[in-house]
């Protein structure tokens, strides 16, 4: 019965306490029914999630348009990106070019600097010349003030650079002596054959030793000047030719004519062969001796004519046909050394630094120009001391002796 009792109390305080709850209940759904009827509100709401730049009702035109400006400066600076990256790298590339371009000068000039000779064997095949020079040798230099600085160090183009170095000046100091003298003592034209053969022997050294001196440069530097080098010789043919026909034909004009004409032709061919790549390559050494040799020995034609028409004394007397012939052998005699290689050809390795065959070349090139200079020298007074020119009575028979 107790039982009873007690259960029946507690089912009673069960109920009252779910008709408590009732409100509290009642209360959360309105809650949640009214933050639903606020969303439905909202999205009823035009402005509430309208698009970027849309115009809300009560704002200002100006307000409006500088919302639209701020949202287009977003939307450019957006754009811009990939071209501020782009430029970025650019100039991130362009930074390190220019330090590169820091290292490669530091690294030639460290290189002009130090540089060392070499073997003939290290030698790149530009270089590669005179297999019979093994040591000694300039590598590759870089630059052009590292060429002409390497005038004042040992190695086998030292004595070819100063050979004709001293030679052009030599020629060079002679030639303003001669040109400044008054013209009572010597006249124009006098002045003007001089200064041919003067103009040739300067030209002829100084890009003789201007090639020796920057062929180590590069490849295409070191043909290039090897082309002016071979022209220079022709030139130096030309002007010697020119005093020996103007005194010795002094009173023949066609004659003389003749030969200058035939003499500059020559030395136009010898210079359009000179301009040909494969001229200057060892494979041509023979043919570029036999070129200027076969030149300059053109002159026993017009000397053969001399004797004929003066008499072989009279050649060597007024003519200075003496001189003439040891200016030729000089010539030929270098010429003869420089196309075999001699005396490095005997002596492998032996003359690497003095004494080879281009630097004898060059010394009996300056012997034979300061030969020719003194013998034309000689020719010029003998014939001006004679006067005028005069009519030869051809009734007369020549005495020849």
């Amino acid at each position: 019965m107790s039982r009873f009792v007690r259960s029946a109390s507690e089912r009673r305080e069960s109920e009252e306490m779910e008709i408590r709850r009732r409100p509290v209940l009642n209360n959360d759904l309105d809650a949640d029914l009214g933050m639903f009827d606020d969303t439905v509100s909202c999205l009823s709401d035009p402005h509430v999630f309208a698009p970027p730049g849309t115009p809300q009702d009560g704002a200002s035109d100006e307000e409006t348009n500088i919302d639209s400006e701020n949202i287009v400066g977003e939307d450019l600076d957006t754009l811009s990106l990939p071209q501020r990256a782009a430029d970025q790298a650019e100039q991130l590339m362009r930074k390190v070019l220019d330090e590169a371009e820091q290292a490669e000068q530091l690294v030639l000039k460290v290189l002009e600097e130090a540089w060392k000779v070499c073997h003939f064997s290290s030698l790149p095949q530009w270089l590669q010349d005179n297999d019979f020079l093994h040591r000694g040798h300039r590598p590759p230099l870089p630059s052009f003030s590292a060429c002409f600085r390497s005038i004042f160090r040992i190695h086998t183009e030292t004595g070819n650079i100063w050979t004709h170095l001293l030679g052009c000046l030599w020629f060079l100091g002679i030639a303003i002596y001669f040109v400044v003298q008054p013209s009572d003592w010597i006249q124009w034209q006098e002045k003007l054959v001089f200064a041919t053969f003067f103009l040739g022997a300067i030209l002829c050294m100084g890009m003789s030793f201007t090639y020796h001196t920057v062929s180590c440069h590069s490849e295409q530097v070191g043909r290039l000047f090897s082309k002016f080098d071979y022209c220079g010789i022709a030139l130096l043919i030309i002007g010697s030719f020119v005093p020996w026909l103007y005194y010795g034909f002094y009173c023949d004009f066609q004659p003389k004519l003749i030969y200058l004409t035939v003499v500059i032709v020559l030395g136009i061919a010898a210079v359009i062969v000179s301009l040909w790549d494969k001229f200057g390559t060892p494979k041509y050494r023979p043919l570029r001796a036999g070129v200027f040799a076969g030149f300059g020995l053109s002159g026993i034609v017009p000397a053969v004519h001399y004797i004929y028409m003066e008499g072989f004394l009279s050649a060597f007397y007024n003519a200075s046909f003496g001189w003439l012939v040891l200016m030729g052998l000089l010539y030929i005699f270098g010429a003869a050394l420089y196309a075999l290689r001699v005396p490095e050809r005997w002596f492998p390795g032996k003359c690497d630094l003095l004494f080879h065959s281009h630097q004898l070349f060059h010394i009996l090139v300056i012997a034979a120009a300061f030969v020719h200079y003194h013998g034309i020298t000689e020719m010029a007074m003998k014939r001006l001391t004679k006067g005028e020119c005069h009519e030869v009575d051809h009734s007369d028979p020549i005495v020849t002796y």
